[in-house]
């Protein structure tokens, strides 16, 4: 009797988070991402993703990676610009490669991204240029090819055999932005929401359309407002989730959210409030000055390493930092930033919002928590101690309560890239 008291309190407090409410876990303020070392613990990482060290005219190429999660939890990671993909059991063991094959059974030459699963059997991947989208089964037997005749910044699947794009076109005088739901079937879609921009109107106008952060040295502060690129017209385009039988259309620049059933009827609005819209002069000079000081107190012996000498190497730092110094004292009005940055959506079905980062390599990520019952329920921050995030619904997906990515371990040799289930734990 005391071995099974015993048993079933060590099984209380070793609960794990796929047994666990998230929003509990949210509600605590802090969340903790914890490795699980038993998930792909065996990989040889340097020969699973030796392709991290591909490069494009010299710029590195190798962390331009996705991940998908079956419905089982086998994962298939894209490979940018490679025309194979890597396949994970679902204990994160690595598989195979595999390609897309044709029916005749010759591989497709040049395939896009895995962009995700519709009707839980069919892989669709990321438009071409030419607006062709790849359909195949799980095995990589090619089932069809769909025609969006314009190009795509985001595809979500739904039930009934529908997609949810966010598209985008050149017109001759503006750009033209929208949402828009595709049949699968029939490949016919309906517009659901739209925006036109101008293709030369001044840039001052568009501020909160498209800020960019650039980090031009680690950590600083130094950024471009830029408010519209002139090949896209838009950086922060609309962001789209499914709850339920719903599709959420977040807008960044605005804070605007809009609730549509799968026909396309929009079912209600809601405005953002919780989200300040600015960074304060002040804010950005401590952020520079953090940096500053970071620089000034880098020390290192090993100047043949780096290919200098000590003088060229105090030289250099001198300069960097001059620069810095010189970026701070530019400083002198706010800066406005859109609400959120990015939406990803957890096993239970709450859509996590996540601010903008004031600071860079901060490793602290801010998140809205709006419950699928359609209303925002807390605010939380996402740490991690093991790896440097990179939050992005293509890079962090969950799966009953763990979340997994491919993240970069910090502190590793040889490729530092890995496949990781993250527990997800109040601090």
């Amino acid at each position: 009797m005391k071995k099974l008291l015993f048993a079933m309190l060590l099984a209380a407090f070793t609960l794990p988070a796929s047994a666990q409410k998230l929003m509990d876990i949210y509600k605590s303020g802090t969340v903790r991402l914890i490795p699980d070392p038993e998930y792909a613990r065996d990989n040889n990482w340097d020969k699973v993703f030796k392709t991290y060290y591909d490069t494009i005219y010299k710029t590195p190429m190798g962390n331009r990676k996705s991940l998908i999660l079956q419905p089982d939890g086998s994962v298939v990671v894209n490979h940018q610009y490679r025309n194979f993909y890597s396949r994970f059991s679902p204990l994160g063991k690595f598989e195979k490669e595999f390609g897309v094959e044709n029916h005749k059974g010759a591989q497709f030459k040049n395939i896009n991204n895995i962009w995700g699963i519709i009707n839980d059997n069919t892989f669709f991947t990321e438009p071409d240029n030419m607006g062709n989208m790849l359909c195949f089964d799980f095995n990589g037997s090619y089932i069809k090819t769909m025609k969006l005749n314009y190009m795509t910044q985001q595809i979500i699947p739904l039930t009934k055999n529908k997609f949810a794009v966010v598209g985008w076109a050149i017109q001759k005088t503006r750009f033209h932005e929208f949402v828009s739901i595709v049949d699968y079937v029939t490949n016919q879609e309906k517009v659901i929401w739209e925006h036109y921009t101008e293709r030369y109107e001044e840039l001052e106008h568009h501020k909160l359309f498209n800020y960019e952060y650039k980090f031009k040295k680690q950590g600083s502060f130094s950024f471009s407002t830029m408010p519209y690129s002139r090949e896209t017209g838009m950086s922060l385009p609309p962001k789209i989730a499914s709850v339920g039988n719903k599709l959420v259309v977040g807008i960044p620049p605005t804070g605007e959210i809009r609730i549509y059933d799968f026909e396309g009827h929009l079912i209600s609005t809601d405005k953002i409030t919780w989200a300040a819209n600015y960074i304060t002069v002040k804010e950005q000079k401590e952020i520079q000055q953090k940096a500053i000081d970071k620089y000034k107190n880098l020390k290192t012996t090993h100047f043949g390493e780096l290919g200098v000498t000590p003088d060229e190497y105090k030289l250099a730092m001198e300069t960097i930092i001059k620069e810095m110094e010189s970026d701070m004292n530019k400083i002198s009005d706010p800066i406005p930033i859109p609400t959120f940055s990015t939406i990803i959506k957890d096993s239970d079905g709450n859509l996590l919002f996540f601010e903008f980062p004031k600071e860079g390599n901060a490793n602290k990520f801010n998140v809205w928590v709006y419950e699928n019952k359609g209303k925002f329920v807390c605010q939380s921050s996402f740490v991690c101690d093991d790896y440097n995030l990179e939050i992005n619904p293509n890079k962090l997906v969950f799966h009953k309560g763990y979340l997994y990515g491919l993240q970069l371990l910090k502190n590793t040799p040889g490729v530092p890239l890995r496949l990781v289930r993250f527990k997800v734990m109040a601090k």
